[in-house]
């Protein structure tokens, strides 16, 4: 049998009134774990005096469904004001059953800052509303006590932060959506031993049909040994183990037997499972956990990206990850697979999961269907020009907290590329700026984090780092024949540079140096056909790119068009749509807001899946989806 990782809960409870009930970490399960969403204590904070009056021992006034934020339809609050301070509570037994072992709080995500006690005592503080962070209670509660986990979450609304694409305004305008403020992923806990697995490292070698693994450690470590299984469908594959003088971080090798060996793709995403244990000197497994790994590489050939030595164009949609009634987070799992099973739908093989580092169900939910996707942080149009409403400011905490969502996410197969900016918008200039270091340390970081993947250091606009592994640009243009004039120059190392539109003699970026190139922004073509219906231009409240078609003929015959020029480029290794639905006003997508059909999805998909010339200039097969 294979040992692959459950989607269901496991030992957490099935309530059925708990939402989002399902595991949180399916690609690094333990069996033990208690789900904490649900009804939580909740009070507003605008003049972010609570900790002053004693909030964290007191009872809150209002109650919140975790972990919807109080912006949000589902949280039951559904306040869209700014919150420059929220806070939360709620009481839980630590189960008996976890005796001998230590209690780790879990939150997925909290936006901004948060602050977390424990029966009074501060156990975690986390900057950075993207990224997951941990408390350990050990010493702080034991097996079978009451815990009072008590949250304050600031988040200033405006100002240098980074926020992704939520409005600096009151309102939502252009592409600019409701905010999220406090806890918007599972809250959970599990017991772990003294000495037990953090998140492991999973690099996969295609080259040698194996898996290189990095298993960091906590606690005390004499005389333990870690054991690796790997597994699939018809049993053990292979088996590995440290000896009991273990490093920081033991390394183990699991080869796959030449005839088991099935490379990940689109075509066949195939996973392996690989069974974990911390095994003390007395012989007995103190820690156990199954994870999930995918054999497949991502390579760099002049101005080609190839996926398992091949070149596979990268049919690809902006995904920017938000609902109608929960905003940044889904809903239901099956609002996850939703998406995905949407864009494949439409002729999309992959996505830039766009301005959010998406839960980790999703690029679960990735690796067994075959999405391919870029990592990439909240951070749109970063500078460091005056502050102003909608200013975010490059800092150092930017790179911890990208370092933090690239060690998180590293051993997803479906992840093929980091991108950890996008859209910067800032002149070169003869003296470096913040912006300038803060990039270069991202791209660094990254790199150092991960050599497995190619990184793009910003996405469009201001490149700045030389060495990019990759080099793209944004293009918005409507009509195919200008926008192919745009972007004829990369058969000569002259591809567009943005930006093409707001000051072509100015110098917003590095020059291109002969990299893979993609057009990582495109399209989206503003259509909405109740809007195309009414009379007169003041009827119209939407936003979108360019003139809107006239009907959904022409938004067909542009589709085609625009995708048909970088289809047609032997030189381009794939495109990115914007976008796969709508997003409140901003009413591009391929599908509505609600994710339901506004037009032929058979007819984009059609004009997507004829074969690329990049796939067929070296007899490379077409891979569509």
């Amino acid at each position: 049998m294979s040992a692959l990782p459950d989607e269901r809960a496991h030992h957490s409870p099935s309530d059925a009134s708990v939402p989002r009930p399902e595991y949180p970490r399916p690609g690094f399960v333990r069996e033990d774990w208690l789900n904490l969403n649900g009804s939580w204590q909740f009070a507003r904070d605008p003049g972010d005096s609570g900790l002053e009056r004693g909030l964290t021992h007191a009872e809150l006034p209002e109650r919140i469904t975790v972990p919807f934020c109080p912006e949000s339809e589902l949280s039951g609050i559904g306040d869209t004001d700014f919150h420059h301070a929220v806070w939360y509570r709620r009481t839980v037994r630590i189960p008996a059953e976890w005796a001998d072992r230590r209690p780790v709080l879990h939150f997925g995500a909290v936006d901004h800052d948060a602050t977390v006690w424990v029966n009074g005592t501060e156990v975690a503080r986390h900057s950075g509303g993207f990224t997951s962070f941990s408390a350990d209670l050990g010493g702080v509660v034991r097996a079978g006590e009451e815990a009072v986990v008590v949250v304050r979450a600031r988040d200033a609304g405006r100002g240098p932060q980074a926020r992704g694409k939520q409005s600096a305004e009151y309102a939502n305008h252009a592409c600019h959506y409701t905010r999220v403020t406090g806890i918007w992923q599972t809250v959970w806990l599990e017991p772990v031993a003294a000495t037990h697995l953090r998140r492991p490292r999973i690099t996969p070698d295609l080259a040698s049909g194996s898996f290189h693994l990095e298993l960091p450690l906590s606690g005390n470590r004499a005389g333990h040994r870690v054991r690796a299984r790997l597994t699939d469908a018809s049993g053990a594959l292979a088996v590995a183990s440290s000896d009991a003088h273990l490093d920081l971080a033991p390394r183990l090798v699991l080869t796959v037997p030449e005839e088991s060996r099935r490379p990940w793709s689109p075509e066949d995403p195939h996973l392996y499972g690989i069974e974990l244990e911390v095994v003390d000197g007395d012989g007995t497994v103190v820690d156990h956990a199954v994870c999930t790994a995918g054999l497949r590489s991502v390579a760099l050939d002049g101005k080609r990206l190839l996926l398992n030595g091949k070149p596979v164009f990268q049919r690809l949609v902006l995904d920017q990850g938000w609902y109608p009634d929960g905003l940044m987070t889904a809903p239901d799992d099956a609002a996850l697979v939703r998406d995905i099973e949407l864009s494949l739908a439409a002729g999309f093989n992959g996505a830039r999961l766009h301005q959010k580092v998406f839960e980790e169900r999703f690029l679960h939910h990735a690796d067994r269907l075959g999405y391919l996707v870029w990592g990439e942080f909240g951070d749109w149009g970063c500078n460091t020009g005056p502050v102003g409403p909608d200013n975010q400011r490059p800092s150092s905490g930017y790179v911890t907290q990208w370092l933090e969502a690239v060690e998180r996410d590293y051993s997803h197969p479906s992840i093929i590329g980091w991108c950890p900016l996008n859209e910067t918008r800032q002149l070169l200039h003869d003296r470096r700026t913040d912006l300038d270091d803060v990039t270069r340390a991202m791209f660094l970081a990254t790199k150092a984090a991960d050599t497995s993947r190619p990184v793009l250091d910003t996405s469009g606009y201001s490149h700045r780092v030389r060495e990019t592994d990759v080099y793209d640009s944004h293009c918005y243009e409507q009509d195919p024949e200008a926008f192919r004039r745009l972007m004829d120059g990369l058969a000569k190392d002259r591809p567009m540079v943005n930006p093409q539109d707001e000051d072509p003699g100015a110098t917003w970026s590095v020059p291109y140096a002969g990299q893979p190139y993609f057009c990582s922004e495109f399209g989206g073509i503003w259509w909405n056909p109740e809007e195309a219906e009414a009379a007169g231009e003041d009827r119209y409240v939407s936003w979108g790119y360019g003139e809107r078609p006239r009907d959904e003929e022409e938004f067909q015959r542009r589709f085609a068009g625009l995708t048909g020029v970088l289809l047609d480029d032997p030189d381009m290794f794939g495109y990115c749509y914007t976008q796969l639905t709508d997003v409140f006003q901003e009413q591009n997508g391929v599908y509505r807001f609600d994710r339901g059909e506004k037009l032929d999805v058979a007819r984009v998909r059609e004009a997507q899946l004829r074969p690329a010339a990049y796939e067929r200039r070296d007899g490379g097969a077409a891979t569509g989806s």
